[in-house]
């Protein structure tokens, strides 16, 4: 790793400076940044690939909710098929509005409107046009999207992967340089194992806060029960076959392991387009161990396009949640008062 490093260090030099230059020109005024009256919540990271960016969009969705806030989340809708300002309903898939997407309005289009598009200053008037009482916008991967201001912005990053110890692309997975994370309001540690010590938590801590004084916030996965594709079934077997489109499967994998008999894992890239070759294989190998298959929420919908009606049974998906392990209650205070603030200055 170190080699590899040292080979892609020239060019991790050279996008270094461009996204340094291009962050100049945001903070020299020279290329505009958008702000709005409505409140507008980003979250992002500063690395390429999954960081539980999310189910953290879901956890805001469950406060807001909670608290009678009308909302809508805005993203770009990576890997859908459409282009420009879409507003989720229900003819849409995971083709037309993307992933994450999709799994927001599928799960909470009772509470939420789902948006995507790629010019987010386009889209927040235009929401607001919409939805004149919208009280907030969550902006999933917003981070390096400066042509709109946020009013609070959150970094997530990984427990595994720290942004403090990785390097910029393509050496490393970062997106723009460490010292960026001063941009954020709050920084949020994800995936840590859940019985994470007191003396390392306060490790990181002073780590993140090396390049910003800035509340930082502990998370772990708490995955539920496995829920039957027809929504009948019972798991009636502890062996299973894993099927994955992530950017980091690992840590689903890891509690898979733990908790189940894992006959084989389908590990696809991140926003993998199944098509019916791979449904064919994934069902021969579930077939000839005489196992279920089972798979992340992402990736249910395009599983379940796939799959024949007699075989849904045989097809769970595990549901997930980010949980607080330090100061939950202060994040949540930390939110809601900025949303508040914002609608009694408006």
């Amino acid at each position: 790793m170190f080699l590899l490093r040292l080979v892609l260090f020239p060019f991790a030099v050279l996008y270094d400076a461009i996204t340094r230059f291009r962050n100049l020109l945001y903070d020299l005024k020279l290329k505009p940044s958008a702000s709005f009256e409505i409140p507008l919540i980003s979250v992002g990271n500063l690395a390429v690939g999954g960081t539980g960016k999310t189910p953290m969009v879901e956890h805001l969705i469950r406060l807001f909710a909670a608290n009678g806030f009308p909302m809508a989340t805005l993203s770009r809708g990576y890997g859908r098929k459409t282009k420009g300002m879409r507003l989720a309903n229900t003819s849409d898939t995971a083709e037309t509005i993307g992933d994450e997407p999709f799994q927001l309005f599928d799960k909470y289009q009772q509470h939420a409107v789902v948006s995507v598009c790629e010019e987010r200053a386009y889209a927040i008037p235009f929401l607001v046009d919409q939805y004149p009482d919208l009280q907030v916008v969550i902006m999933d991967d917003a981070f390096q999207h400066r042509a709109v201001k946020p009013g609070l912005s959150m970094v997530l990053t990984e427990y595994g992967n720290p942004f403090y110890k990785d390097f910029v692309m393509p050496a490393g997975k970062l997106r723009e340089a460490r010292a960026n994370v001063k941009r954020a309001d709050l920084v949020v540690v994800t995936k840590c194992p859940p019985h994470i010590g007191e003396e390392e938590m306060i490790a990181m801590e002073h780590a993140i806060r090396y390049y910003e004084e800035r509340p930082v916030f502990f998370t772990t996965i708490r995955y539920g029960e496995p829920i039957a594709f027809d929504a009948v079934s019972a798991l009636e077997t502890n062996k299973v076959v894993l099927v994955s489109g992530l950017a980091n499967a690992a840590s689903l994998k890891n509690y898979v392991k733990d908790h189940y008999e894992l006959v084989h894992h389908f590990d696809f890239p991140d926003h993998h387009q199944y098509t019916q070759k791979d449904w064919v294989k994934i069902s021969q190998m579930a077939g000839a161990h005489h196992v279920v298959i089972l798979t992340t929420e992402k990736d249910r919908a395009k599983l379940r396009s796939l799959a024949p009606k007699e075989e849904l049974k045989n097809l769970f998906y595990l549901p997930i949640e980010i949980v607080f392990i330090k100061g939950g209650t202060d994040f949540d205070s930390i939110v809601l008062d900025y949303v508040n603030n914002a609608q009694s200055i408006v």
